[in-house]
């Protein structure tokens, strides 16, 4: 557990780096920021354990799941950003804030961080590693209920209510499926890598 902890406070401190109001105006571009967060997790996963890798089996069958895991992600999203508009009046704005991240920094390289750095490291470090080893340590909801708590609590810093709720709903949905079906952990990259691009530069909400 001390290396799970261990981790989790160097995400923590990452993400307070690049999304609280304080350090935030530091942070330059953002994208190379934040592949940089996200490979430094992924080589603090390695060398904790190579469990992780033992669930990653890439094959065109497991491709097309996360092809079609990510479709289906982006239309909760979709619906998910119709009704939270009805629901909240800030809504709107938020979510307009979370893409002005992008800062005018060029589509092309923000996708290809996204696809080849960002999505596939966020997932080794957060599912394979962290979650993995919560539901080791409380069992499979447990495990899974923490890891997704702490991974939506870490985009706090931003005191953005939209931000964090996006980050629990999808938290929740590729935690659910790893906690299932972990040997799945490749789908799970594949989906969260094309999500993201779709999210933020594709087909943005």
């Amino acid at each position: 557990m001390k290396q799970v902890l261990g981790g989790i406070l160097l995400a923590a401190l990452l993400w307070f780096f690049m999304f609280s109001p304080w350090t935030s105006p530091l942070v330059g571009n953002f994208w190379l920021v934040m592949a940089f967060s996200a490979v430094l997790l992924t080589v603090y996963a390695i060398e904790s354990g190579p469990e992780w890798k033992e669930d990653v089996h890439m094959s065109v069958s497991e491709v097309l799941l996360g092809c079609g895991i990510a479709v289906l992600f982006w239309g909760v999203f979709w619906v998910g950003d119709k009704l939270s508009q009805m629901l909240f009046s800030f809504a709107r704005g938020e979510v307009d804030m979370i893409y002005t991240l992008k800062g005018g920094a060029n589509p092309v390289m923000i996708a290809f961080l996204l696809l080849l750095v960002i999505g596939p490291a966020e997932e080794i470090f957060w599912r394979g590693f962290v979650e993995k080893r919560l539901i080791s340590r409380l069992g499979k909801w447990g495990g899974w209920a923490v890891a997704t708590a702490v991974y939506a609590l870490v985009h706090i810093w931003s005191m953005n209510f939209m931000l964090v709720m996006a980050a629990l709903v999808i938290g929740a949905l590729w935690g659910f499926i790893y906690m299932m079906w972990p040997r799945h952990l490749g789908a799970i990259i594949v989906s969260h890598a094309l999500w993201d691009v779709a999210a933020f530069v594709v087909f943005p909400f």
